[in-house]
């Protein structure tokens, strides 16, 4: 098996280490940092550089770049794919990226399949990057058909090495909905919140619901705000619901109105408990 990697920064270098675990996996990359090629290679992540003239050795080629730089290498490169092999994207938001996609394959004679693997930190770059990032977690894919069994199969088996865990095919509408609310929001709100002028002086009164809630305001502004506003009519929604919830604490504080602040608290410590528990 032949995979190959456009993007070798945290998702990308980690998808690379996580395959390069199997001996028997050929693993091929690129990046537009070609410092990064070559630490690539010296560190063993990779076995060679995916040159364009390799793509068609490729049996899963994973793009994991940008979204607008995704779509580019996609255009750029349509008629250098293997025609029997699957091409993968790895970006956040699929509405965006499937519209684009989708299409352009059919047109250029390759197979497409929208992914989202659900790993990665705060942090950025091949440096960061682990060979068991994705063991056993979530891997979200969008086909081009949803009633071909052997085909969702294929990818599968194409993904298990890396190591993933439970492997959900949805549509892209329904991915980008979710993730609105289980990542993109959960970022929004963490870099809303660090900006409190009280943040700078927490040593010392903060433990684990401050790490919890600043982990992710950690994040690469070029990629997240790319990522946000391919997204931002299911993100708006989502945002005018917090706001409203938000404003109701607010009115209960304001007001001194302890029932009505007690019941919004144990609403939601039901809802998590209804949900989660």
């Amino acid at each position: 098996m032949t995979i190959g990697i456009v993007g070798l920064g945290l998702i990308g270098g980690s998808l690379a280490k996580a395959y390069k675990r199997n001996q028997d996996i050929t693993v091929l990359g690129y990046d537009i940092d070609e410092s990064t090629v070559e630490f690539a290679q010296l560190a063993g992540d990779i076995d060679g550089v995916l040159t364009p003239d390799r793509l068609a050795e490729c049996d899963l080629a994973l793009i994991s770049t940008y979204p607008q730089a995704s779509m580019d290498y996609l255009e750029a490169h349509a008629d250098e794919f293997s025609k029997t092999g699957i091409v993968m994207d790895c970006v956040g938001v699929k509405q965006a990226m499937c519209d684009f996609a989708f299409p352009l394959a059919a047109a250029h004679g390759f197979t497409f399949v929208g992914g989202h693997p659900m790993g990665g930190t705060q942090f950025s770059g091949l440096k960061y990057a682990k060979a068991n990032m994705f063991d056993r977690a979530p891997m979200v894919i969008v086909p081009p058909v949803y009633d071909d069994a052997a085909f969702l199969a294929r990818v599968k088996s194409l993904l298990k090495p890396a190591g993933f865990g439970p492997i959900s095919v949805t549509t892209a509408k329904q991915h980008d909905e979710m993730i609105a609310f289980t990542s993109q929001l959960c970022h929004i709100v963490s870099n809303a919140y660090i900006k409190s002028p009280t943040a700078g002086t927490h040593r010392g009164f903060s433990a684990g619901s401050y790490r919890d809630l600043t982990r992710v305001a950690w994040l690469n502004p070029d990629m997240w705000s790319e990522l946000l506003l391919d997204n931002r009519e299911n993100i708006l929604s989502e945002l005018d619901g917090l706001l409203e919830n938000l404003n109701q604490y607010r009115d209960a504080l304001a007001n001194a109105d302890q029932p009505a602040l007690r019941e919004l608290l144990d609403e939601g410590r039901k809802r998590k408990e209804q949900i989660d528990g």
